[in-house]
Parts: structure tokens; C-alpha cells; sequence
């Protein structure tokens, strides 16, 4: 489904990314691991045209992305967490749901009852401003938010970070319904066991580059030590 392809990108003359291939396969949850600085929310910024890349490509289901805007992307089907949650604190949840509605496929003005059914806690704090919410709310609504574009592929960076474990838990629990309705989940996440839980796929960035994949099942202990341990 998703494809990069001698992807390079720079932040001024730092070398962030280095001729890197990754695919993300279709159906899958595919986790982007690696230690801090190594370049993984780099990537998914490139993926969402949020920053350029130097070279290389990046395709969706064949089509090369690059020449494309961020919001022609979410049209395509791609639905965004980014990390930090990045929701508008003085809007009310429902007019930050109602932001990705503009960027949907086929319009609406509804937000789908999906995302109410998914989180049920958004529906009881429709009229809550996004700032009044705790942390694990407001990742819910990030979340909610990228759903609302009704997404082929989502993509999560760091959706556990700062979050209490019971919400963490239901997160995963989502990631796991929604891998089982057919979504193509690509995620950042540092929690191992969060990661062994939910994810089919694994990646590791190492300073820009791919230094090991496969299947969940096939992330080792040496692995970890190598790449992930700090």
C-alpha cells in the first residue's frame, strides 16, 4: 500500500534521511521503532507532505505522493495523528472532529457515527473545548479526527505517548478492531509490549536508515538491544 522509495531529506545541512526504502503492506499494522533523533516522525512528516523530500519517492497504492499537497493526500486516504495530539485547545471537540470533514472524499457534513461508536467518550463532550480535555481524551479526539477523513491507511506517531495505562489500553484495543475491518495502520511507538500487542510489522530506523524488518514475531531480543535499547 505504501512505498518509499531512496527517500533522502535534509534539515539544513543535517542529513536526516538516507536513501531509505520501507513499504508498509496492505491490511497490515506496521510499527516504525527506533530511538529518539533517528528520524521516524521525520519520515511520517514526508509521508503527510508536511516536509519536503530532497529524493526519492513515496507512493500510495502506485501513485507517487510527492507532487502532492498534504490535504490532496488526506483525500487520497490518509488519516494523521501527529505526535503531540496537535488539536485546536479553544475549538470544542466537535468542531475538531468537523476539521476533517473538508478533507474527505466524498463530502459530508456529519461527522460518521463510527468515530462515536469508536470513542464513546467524544460524543458525551461534543461541546467540551479540545484544551479542557486530559491527555488520554485528547489523543482519542487526534485519533477521531483522523478517522473522520475515513482513511485506507492510518497513521499514528506516538498515539500512547503521556498516556495513562487504561487508555492505552482501549488505544490498542481500537488499533485492533480497526487492523480487523481491513485498515492499513502505519505507527510510531516506542512501548515494546504496546508495539508486540497490535502491530503484524515492525521497522527500525537506526541515524536515517533501515537497519531491520520483518514480522512482529520476528522482533528479537538482539534486535532490541542493538537498536531500541537507550
Amino acid at each position: 500500500m505504501l512505498a518509499v522509495k531512496g527517500l533522502n531529506q535534509f534539515y539544513g545541512g543535517s542529513h536526516i534521511l538516507w536513501d531509505l526504502d520501507m513499504d508498509v503492506p496492505k491490511g497490515s499494522c506496521t510499527c516504525l521503532m527506533g530511538r529518539n533523533g533517528m528520524g521516524k516522525t521525520t519520515l511520517l512528516r514526508c509521508v503527510m507532505g508536511l516536509v519536503p523530500a530532497r529524493t526519492g519517492k513515496i507512493e500510495f497504492d502506485g501513485q507517487d505522493l510527492r507532487p502532492l499537497s498534504a490535504e490532496a493526500r488526506a483525500r487520497m486516504g490518509i488519516g494523521y495523528a501527529p505526535q503531540g495530539r496537535e488539536i485546536f485547545s479553544q475549538l470544542s471537540v466537535e468542531e475538531n472532529l468537523r476539521i476533517g470533514l473538508a478533507a474527505r472524499r466524498q463530502s459530508s457534513n456529519a461527522v460518521p457515527e463510527r468515530i462515536f461508536e469508536l470513542f464513546p467518550v467524544l460524543r458525551r463532550m461534543l461541546r467540551r473545548r479540545g484544551g479542557d480535555l486530559s491527555g488520554g481524551q485528547q489523543q482519542q479526539l487526534a485519533i477521531g479526527r483522523a478517522l473522520v477523513v475515513q482513511p485506507t491507511l492510518l497513521v499514528l506517531d506516538e498515539p500512547t505517548e503521556g498516556i495513562q495505562p487504561n487508555i492505552v489500553h482501549e488505544i490498542g484495543n481500537i488499533i485492533l478492531q480497526l487492523r480487523a475491518e481491513g485498515l492499513t495502520v502505519l505507527l510510531v511507538e516506542q512501548k515494546l509490549s504496546f508495539a508486540r500487542r497490535v502491530a503484524s510489522d515492525f521497522r527500525v530506523l537506526d541515524k536515517g536508515r533501515l537497519v531491520a524488518a520483518g514480522r512482529i514475531e520476528e522482533l528479537t531480543d538482539e534486535v532490541v538491544r542493538r537498536h531500541l535499547t537507550v
